[in-house]
């Protein structure tokens, strides 16, 4: 990846990994890029200099970066011939990535910790670099980790660690003096910034946050932007909001819908939620609803969830065990390891106890059951019933006919519910 600064280039980067990379000037290596500088007094900030730190004692040096010739993953060519002219220390009032961003806790408004900024998203346009994005996502965590291989297999199929943004739009003003910043990245994102944020982004935002603080958010959302909102939302989480939700409210905000979104939101339902909700609701297209519902039947894909840990045979089972422990508060399902291939097609199951129990040096595939008793994305919630009475399990995995994994579903979330 070479990348010249140009009026041409439009590139995405990640903070984590420009950290680090080799500066050279004149074809010598001068020093490490050690962090970067930007300035927020745009919506988007734009990366003014870079901060290039020098071994044996040298001066740091200081470098706008419209004198970046040339900048690729793990080194940089600088555009400078007197090194003495750039020398010196950031200043307090400059915002440093690394320093002041990396690290640190995101919250609320409120005060509520939502996440850790693992990484800053950088996207180069038009000759200039800006800071589009936070990024706290498990891929953000796993590249600060180390853990490359493992990147690559989580950033092509793993949807619960898949990149977790939020737009540096919703980012509150560092303090004027920062020094070296040891605070909390703070969120703009209750009443007053909530009208500007796609229905998409926001949907992933409360997705992340507690029910309770994901209900007081929804609350302050006018009835199109919630319908919308609520619209996007996976349905395991649409299930937790809609039951703390006034019914009524409920069916105002469905009635916003089309027929198919309709029917996709109270297809996530039991069926007496769903009843309920559609005696109240005032839709003209009431009879097409139903009878998209009946064609559904309540198909257990809709009851599944995406948050489940997967990897792939070829991992050793100690660094399938590392990821366990970094990942695992985030899955819904913590008792089984889906081994897939890179198309997703699931090749076994490994239980949590076996995976403790094997040899550090062992592969997923010498040690997962491969005859996995699951259920097709078609079933219905009682196929899924008879399933979970039969064998007992803890969840079942939800595959397509050619075995590709959609979800899975839980005995907790599937045995309380009335078919």
């Amino acid at each position: 990846m070479n990348t010249f600064i140009d009026k041409k280039t439009e590139k995405v980067y990640f903070l984590s990994d420009l950290i680090g990379a080799k500066a050279f000037i004149h074809g010598k290596k001068v020093g490490k890029l050690g962090d970067l500088i930007i300035r927020e007094s745009d919506k988007i900030p734009e990366v003014t200099h870079i901060v290039v730190t020098r071994p044996f004692g040298h001066k740091t040096l200081l470098v706008p970066f419209d004198r970046v010739e040339t900048m690729e993953l793990g080194k940089i060519v600088l555009d400078i011939s007197d090194i003495a002219s750039f020398e010196g220390e950031p200043e307090e009032t400059q915002v440093l990535l690394k320093d002041h961003i990396l690290d640190k806790k995101v919250i609320d408004l409120d005060e509520n910790e939502i996440d850790i900024v693992y990484d800053v998203k950088l996207v180069l346009r038009n000759g200039r670099l800006y800071a589009t994005d936070v990024d706290f996502s498990r891929y953000g965590l796993l590249k600060r980790l180390g853990l490359r291989y493992l990147v690559e297999f989580v950033y092509h199929l793993a949807e619960m660690f898949k990149k977790e943004t939020i737009s540096w739009a919703y980012v509150q003003p560092l303090p004027e003096k920062l020094g070296s910043f040891k605070g909390n990245v703070k969120l703009k994102i209750l009443k007053e910034t909530l009208p500007e944020i796609h229905p998409v982004d926001l949907a992933d935002i409360l997705e992340e946050l507690s029910e309770e603080q994901r209900l007081a958010i929804f609350n302050e959302l006018d009835t199109d932007q919630a319908s919308d909102t609520l619209e996007e939302i996976e349905p395991r989480v649409q299930r937790s909001l809609i039951s703390s939700m006034d019914k009524e409210r409920v069916a105002d905000l469905i009635d916003e819908m089309t027929p198919a979104q309709a029917a996709d939101v109270l297809s996530a339902l039991p069926s007496e939620e769903a009843e309920e909700i559609m005696n109240l609701m005032e839709h003209t297209e009431t009879e097409k609803i139903e009878l998209l519902l009946e064609e559904q039947d309540n198909t257990i894909i809709n009851l599944a969830t995406k948050h489940f840990i997967r990897m792939l045979p070829g991992i050793t089972t100690d660094l399938a065990i590392g990821a366990f422990r970094k990942f695992g508060e985030e899955a819904d399902v913590l008792d089984y390891i889906y081994v897939v291939d890179h198309d997703e097609k699931l090749e076994g199951v490994i239980s949590l106890p076996d995976l403790l129990m094997a040899k550090p040096e062992s592969h997923l595939q010498d040690i997962m059951v491969t005859q996995v008793i699951s259920l097709e994305e078609t079933d219905t919630i009682e196929d899924a019933q008879e399933k979970f009475e039969r064998y007992r399990f803890d969840a079942l995995p939800v595959t397509t006919a050619d075995d590709v994994i959609k979800g899975v579903v839980t005995y907790r979330d599937i045995m309380g519910l009335e078919h």
